[in-house]
């Protein structure tokens, strides 16, 4: 139990306002000595603000903060760091032509320097948590569970002991988020203070000591983790019972939508093979999920298949009306327009427009097929634009105060929703979907599952790409494993388990039955 233990920082009335926005309003957040403390809530609950002003990023209006008892002021992240204070974010911030150990120097030079005393310092460092990657290795020859280790160590060598993790698990699989809960168990015994952010719950009751649920910018409960279960938690967070999915619809016989055959991408930069040769098919109303330890392939066969990575092999997509085409020559906006819809990986970068309105964001992509009828061909048909707009805020739940609103005004988990409802607007033959929840809640999770599997039931195609096991376990019907750029398996959803598909992805055997 933590209950005894003296605060190791405080966050005491914490307000903070944004244009039309409360992002947290009296906020009172006590994280003890010694405790994985979890934070839980929606997309746009608050959590990332609080976490921001807690690091130094932002300055809240009101309010205060203490750590260890001692009153202090942020202005920037180098202050926190000097008060003990680091944090994990949730996309990695690595020099990846650098090796480890130089990414553990920079910028920290002044503590250990840069040769031998950072060396030392970096095996003691290891040795004492546990944390061991390969200090002599370049971040581009590591896997994304060394990565996030070195993370990790990044902020404890600069003196770190309040360390705020970001979504730790993202991009790893079962068998390592053991591997890490092990490590943040026993740097708790040893007087480290975890802040762990995350929408998996269980994961959450897994390893934390304390659970404060944030809702629309407020705290509305602090639980003990071991006297609530994941339903208790979701119904916190979002002050109701969660939407049940539909059913998987049966298959049957179902014509290829989109076949592959032999389709590889070269890197640009160095000319190593990234995929490939893959082939692979999907039918009318399958989804067909993509696993893998990140790296191994996937982003490249999204990127490939939507026109955005050069390839060789063959892509052939039948559309709606039963007429197919050789994608391979085709632009993106052509395949597109043939009946592609994409929801890219990296959505701030390759899905909208931050600074433009929801309206404008919801073009993009649509221009040649939201023009205005003759004889104003040559011009967007605006009005409808912003009339589908207003239908997508509806039918998604994008919780927006108009369709006017800057995108990065909104929650990932809203801007999420927008692109998933935007790409499905035209309603494509083929849904090209990457980690489509990587980052949201339980309740836009659950919406962005219903839209898939009502998406599934209307006949369209579904590649899906996830990190989440289960997610890839729950909305497919087969999945194909990824590993150095090949298809090593291809397993029946519905006879795995997580543990299986995670042993797969590392190039072992899942358990039998896995075969579809």
């Amino acid at each position: 139990m933590t209950g005894g233990r003296a605060p190791a920082v405080e966050l005491l009335g914490i307000t903070k306002h944004y244009p039309g926005v409360a992002a947290n309003s009296d906020v009172r957040l006590r994280v003890r000595c010694g405790e994985i403390h979890a934070l839980c809530g929606e997309n746009g609950a608050g959590k990332s603000t609080l976490m921001k002003i807690l690091y130094g990023m932002e300055t809240p209006d009101s309010g205060t903060i203490a750590v260890h008892g001692e009153p202090v002021r942020f202005g920037s992240p180098t202050d926190a760091i000097a008060a003990g204070i680091g944090m994990v974010h949730q996309h990695f911030m690595l020099v990846d032509n650098f090796t480890v150990l130089e990414n553990l120097a920079l910028g920290a030079e002044g503590r250990h320097g840069i040769g031998v005393g950072a060396r030392a310092a970096a095996r003691e460092l290891m040795e004492r948590t546990g944390l061991r990657v390969d200090l002599d290795a370049r971040v581009h020859d590591v896997g994304v569970a060394d990565r996030q280790r070195l993370e990790i160590l990044k902020v404890l060598y600069r003196g770190a002991r309040v360390i705020i993790l970001d979504e730790p698990t993202a991009v790893l699989v079962p068998s390592e988020v053991d591997e890490l809960f092990g490590v943040l168990r026993a740097m708790v015994a040893d007087g480290f203070t975890f802040l762990f952010i995350s929408h998996k719950l269980d994961e959450v009751l897994a390893v934390a000591d304390t659970v404060t649920v944030l809702r629309r910018g407020e705290v509305v409960g602090e639980v003990a983790a071991a006297a609530v279960d994941a339903g208790q938690l979701a119904r916190m967070m979002i002050g109701g019972a969660l939407p049940q999915p539909r059913p998987r619809p049966a298959l049957g016989d179902r014509h290829a939508v989109l076949t592959v055959r032999d389709l590889a991408v070269s890197d640009p930069d160095s000319g190593r093979a990234a995929l490939g040769p893959v082939s692979l098919t999907v039918r009318a109303g399958e989804v067909l999920g993509i696993a893998g330890v990140e790296g191994n392939g996937q982003t490249e066969l999204m990127a490939a298949i939507a026109g955005l990575a050069a390839h060789t092999g063959s892509v052939v997509l039948t559309d709606r009306g039963g007429g197919s085409a050789e994608l391979s020559s085709l632009s993106a906006l052509r395949r597109r327009e043939r009946g592609i819809g994409y929801v890219a990986e990296d959505r701030t970068r390759q899905s909208i427009l931050g600074a433009s309105s929801l309206w404008r964001n919801r073009i993009l992509g649509f221009q040649s097929r939201l023009v205005c009828p003759r004889p104003w061909r040559a011009l967007l048909d605006l009005a409808r634009a912003r009339r589908d707009t207003a239908r997508i805020l509806v039918d998604f739940d994008v919780r927006a105060p108009g369709i006017g609103v800057a995108m990065a005004s909104l929650s990932g988990g809203n801007q999420q929703k927008l692109v998933l409802g935007r790409e499905l607007s035209g309603e494509p033959a083929l849904l090209l979907a990457a980690h489509p929840t990587r980052g949201v809640d339980v309740g836009a999770q659950a919406l962005i599952w219903d839209r898939i599997r009502a998406a599934q039931q209307n006949g369209i195609a579904v590649l899906l790409v996830s990190a989440d096991l289960d997610e890839l376990i729950e909305l497919s019907d087969s999945i194909a494993v990824l590993l150095r750029g090949r298809v090593t398996a291809t397993l029946a959803a519905a006879a795995l388990t997580a543990e299986d598909l995670g042993r797969a992805m590392l190039g072992g055997a899942a358990s039998e039955g896995g075969a579809p």
